[in-house]
């Protein structure tokens, strides 16, 4: 086979040296030395997809969007197979950031993923939507202090966040988030036949942000039916309600990136497992105590998130208690992100 009349064949040693290099300082962070091996490799072997792959990949790294599509189309230009490469994905994903809407779709649909053609399964932008691909978790500032929420997916490189991440993280409900075409790790959740596992995708950078503030309030809520009621009322306002004293857990990074059971489900696995770094019972990693559960006391004192606007926010708690004033109560709310 010839490339550009110059016939096809193994990159030279010079070539994989530079790149090896390069990868190396990629995982130190010195992204700005990593690019200067791997446009020195481009230049060695321009006629191979992998130059211009790797070049793609580090300005993805970088959020560096114009140069990773530039990048990826040359290497996409340069396959030798007709779908599923991951150079595709990579296209994909830097579209997304700049919204180039008909090259993500062209990207989607060389991979071999099936994406809506239909005028009515287009956003308003000319967005791939429609294409049905369910909810996923999502690992926020993975390569800080880590956190896992639950969210809708877009598509191939986006998220909507429908869990309320906790103030460090810096992300609000609703969020859009753009992330990594490869999971790392997954949580499982028991329905109502056999668990269901879900994969964990890395955030890259926040796509769209959310104009609804997260608030921590803390209730008396003398049962579970009582702060589940709460949850259906925000719901039903077009918000979110969530109690981190049950769905927050500190993992270590190792079983934070492997396969998890989560809290959610049906109620039939037991909330605690060895992988779990708090204990029941104890204080959490926000100072609250964890409980919930089969074979554990229920807590009255709950530590919960709240995504609603602050026109909002406090009715939804007084509603809340007026249902059942015996039962309920809620005391120092905050906005705090």
């Amino acid at each position: 086979m010839k490339i550009f009349g110059r016939a096809r064949h193994r990159p030279s040693t010079d070539w994989r040296l530079a790149t090896d290099r390069a990868f190396t300082l990629i995982g130190d962070g010195r992204y700005e030395d990593a690019g200067e091996l791997l446009t020195r490799a481009a230049d060695m072997e321009p006629w191979l997809s992998e130059s211009w792959f790797n070049l793609a990949l580090l300005h993805k790294f970088r959020h560096d969007w114009e140069q990773a599509r530039t990048a990826g189309l040359r290497a996409v230009a340069l396959l030798e197979r007709a779908a599923g490469a991951p150079d595709w994905w990579n296209v994909g994903i830097a579209a997304t950031a700049l919204q180039d809407w008909p090259l993500a779709r062209r990207a989607w649909q060389a991979y071999g993923l099936k994406v809506p053609t239909d005028a009515s399964d287009a956003g308003a932008t000319g967005e791939p939507t429609g294409m049905e691909l369910g909810s996923a978790a999502l690992r926020l500032s993975p390569e800080g202090e880590s956190e896992v929420v639950w969210g809708r997916r877009l598509d191939p490189a986006r998220i909507a966040v429908q869990s309320i991440p906790l103030p460090s993280s810096g992300r609000r409900w609703g969020e859009v988030v753009l992330h990594d075409g490869v999971p790392h790790g997954e949580r499982t959740l028991n329905g109502t036949g056999r668990p269901t596992a879900f994969p964990v995708f890395d955030e890259i950078e926040l796509w769209a942000p959310s104009p609804v503030p997260t608030w921590v309030v803390l209730l008396e809520a003398a049962t579970e039916a009582d702060r589940e009621a709460l949850e259906r009322l925000a719901a039903d306002a077009g918000f979110a309600a969530e109690d981190w004293s049950s769905s927050v857990r500190l993992l270590c990074r190792s079983c934070s990136e492997s396969r998890m059971p989560s809290d959610e489900g049906d109620g039939t696995a037991p909330r605690h497992d060895p992988h779990d770094h708090s204990e029941p019972g104890q204080p959490g990693p926000l100072g609250h105590m964890t409980a919930g559960g089969p074979g554990q006391v229920w807590i009255p004192e709950r530590e919960c998130g709240l995504a609603a606007p602050a026109s909002l926010v406090r009715g939804l708690l007084d509603s809340w208690v007026a249902d059942s004033p015996d039962t309920r109560e809620w005391r120092d709310l905050e906005e705090v992100c």
